[in-house]
């Protein structure tokens, strides 16, 4: 089947069964709210995990498990032969060894056979599973085919068992699945991304700083780089690992942070300031650690306005360059956040404006999040809830 010229694909997720099915739901999810058309093909023991109207409701298709369904139209080959991607999360040892020897029992080998399609597989399976040589020398058959694994990753397993076998996260699933499907919509587009949060020292031991924890950032990193962007990440003391093989460029505080996107904005076709700043800065440092014992009960701190480096970055956009702030506020009020947010992005100058809530157990260190877009005329262009690496890809939809 021929891709839409938008870049919508059609994504057949196969689930096998494991325990790890109720995951692939947020698989599905995940790829439909990027816009693709997902089709479900499980397997009868994938289907005792996980129901069939959750998957149905979720990917807004009909779910295919029976081989013998739809034979006036030969959907046993007719599914993989529309499909731009196929992913199986999770493939559990015994799926791995079908697709590795070509067999066909079942509705998904038959799609895999039928599909030229790429193929991503996420497995999961107990750790003495997974180590077995004949799972380890049947994934190396499947990497030299050409097919994308995605994890496993360690941790804890069905019941008291842990270690290597825990199926990879949805979100890492759906970033591998856009990379493998040719999804490149920001190919040859360079792209500087801020993340994390700045810290301010009062001492050697002591900072002013935030809570960010630089997910959201991380998440549009991947994002853009999974779309086929060149990503240079300035990271602010991230409490998250970087994606591998990112260029990296490592900042403390808000001057650093300054000077960082300054340089690196240089040349570049988009700059995304996601990272949370400090607003103000010690006006002095001291050399040693601070003591009560000199200070008494209390202690007066002069501080001193950092620069706003969204307005300098606006300021002196190249031509062509598009720039994206971030506006982290804790007004409940959807109305008068979103007079906030227009009041910002036309003082800042910066073309979008992504505005989140925050609070005492929102928006910061989540693994969630919910956004508006505004645009610098104050329209709303983009609103989007939900995985912080689905709301990245919703941003990054307004660069493509």
């Amino acid at each position: 089947m021929s891709t839409a010229e938008d870049g919508r694909r059609t994504v057949v997720v196969g689930i096998a069964g494991g325990i790890a099915a109720y995951k692939a739901v947020g698989v599905v999810r995940a790829l439909v709210l990027a816009g693709h058309d997902v089709h479900v093909v499980a397997t009868d023991a994938a289907l005792r995990f996980v129901g069939r109207p959750t998957l149905e409701a979720i990917s807004r298709n009909p779910v295919h498990s029976d081989l013998y369904e739809g034979v006036a139209e030969v959907r046993h080959v007719a599914i993989g032969q529309r499909a731009d991607l196929i992913v199986v999360a999770p493939a559990t040892a015994n799926t791995i060894a079908k697709i590795a020897a070509g067999l066909a029992d079942d509705l998904l080998g038959n799609t895999i056979l039928a599909s030229t399609a790429p193929l991503v597989l996420a497995p999961a399976m107990h750790t003495e599973m997974w180590l077995n040589p004949a799972t380890q020398a049947n994934i190396a058959l499947l990497r030299e085919r050409g097919v994308t694994i995605v994890g496993p990753a360690s941790g804890q397993l069905t019941g008291a068992d842990a270690g290597p076998g825990r199926m990879a996260e949805p979100e890492e699933i759906t970033a591998a699945a856009l990379a493998a499907s040719g999804v490149r919509d920001l190919a040859g587009k360079r792209i500087v991304i801020s993340a994390g949060g700045t810290r301010e020292p009062l001492d050697p031991v002591r900072f002013l700083g935030n809570r960010s924890s630089g997910k959201q950032g991380v998440a549009l990193a991947r994002a853009a780089a999974a779309r086929g962007a060149e990503v240079l990440l300035v990271a602010a003391h991230l409490e998250v690992p970087v994606p591998p093989g990112m260029q990296v460029r490592e900042v403390g505080t808000a001057l650093e942070l300054a000077d960082a996107m300054r340089e690196e904005s240089a040349g570049s076709d988009a700059v995304i300031m996601a990272a949370a700043v400090a607003d103000y800065r010690p006006a002095a440092v001291a050399e040693r650690k601070i003591k009560k014992d000199v200070t008494g009960d209390t202690l007066t701190l002069e501080l001193v306005r950092n620069p706003d480096i969204l307005t300098g970055l606006a300021a002196g956009r190249e031509p062509g360059q598009v720039v994206v702030g971030f506006a982290a506020e804790t007004e409940p009020d959807r109305d008068r956040l979103l007079q906030l947010g227009r009041e910002k992005v036309a003082r800042k100058g910066a073309d979008y404006l992504v505005l989140n809530t925050v609070g005492w157990t929102d928006g910061f260190a989540q693994d969630r999040n919910t956004v508006i877009v505004v645009s610098r005329a104050g329209d709303i262009v983009s609103e989007a809830a939900g995985s912080k690496d689905q709301v990245a890809h919703r941003i990054l939809d307004l660069l493509s």
